[in-house]
């Protein structure tokens, strides 16, 4: 894999962990019907939850290194979603609430999801500067060739 490769795939994980921070800071708040326990006799919210959207179910990204082949560098990364998806929070006003006055609310960290805006800062201006010099070497390389 050339060095230009393994840089880009840099630039993409960065850019897809932005995407995925932005949207689970978007939706922190956006709260649904807590699901239906298994076994539970909660009638009460049972039959309100298929008319209201769930709970915004959060990401996150996994970033491993890419070992293709006989040239193996750059990275992949995946969206997957965060287990456990919703805790439970207290709303009595909501019309979706169960009979003890809970939602489920997403499982977001806010501190985690602007530790996660920087490290894809950061990822992206250093896979910036590594095609920045790859490209001047290159450029340097040619005008020695002429």
């Amino acid at each position: 894999m050339s060095i230009f490769s393994i840089a880009t795939s840099g630039l993409s994980a960065a850019s897809l962990r932005v995407n995925v921070a932005a949207s689970n800071i978007a939706n922190v708040n956006t709260t649904g019907p807590l699901p239906a326990s298994g076994g539970s006799n909660s009638s009460a919210g049972a039959g309100i939850a298929p008319t209201f959207p769930a709970a915004y179910v959060p990401l996150r990204v996994d970033q491993v290194s890419q070992s293709s082949g006989s040239t193996p560098g750059g990275t992949v990364a995946t969206v997957s979603t965060v287990s456990p998806s919703y805790t439970a929070q207290s709303d009595p006003s909501a019309p979706f609430a169960n009979q003890d006055g809970l939602v489920a609310a997403p499982n977001v960290d806010l501190a985690n999801e602007f530790a996660q805006l920087a490290t894809a800062k950061y990822s992206f201006i250093a896979n910036a500067k590594v095609i920045q010099a790859y490209a001047e070497t290159e450029a340097t390389l040619l005008d020695i060739k002429a």
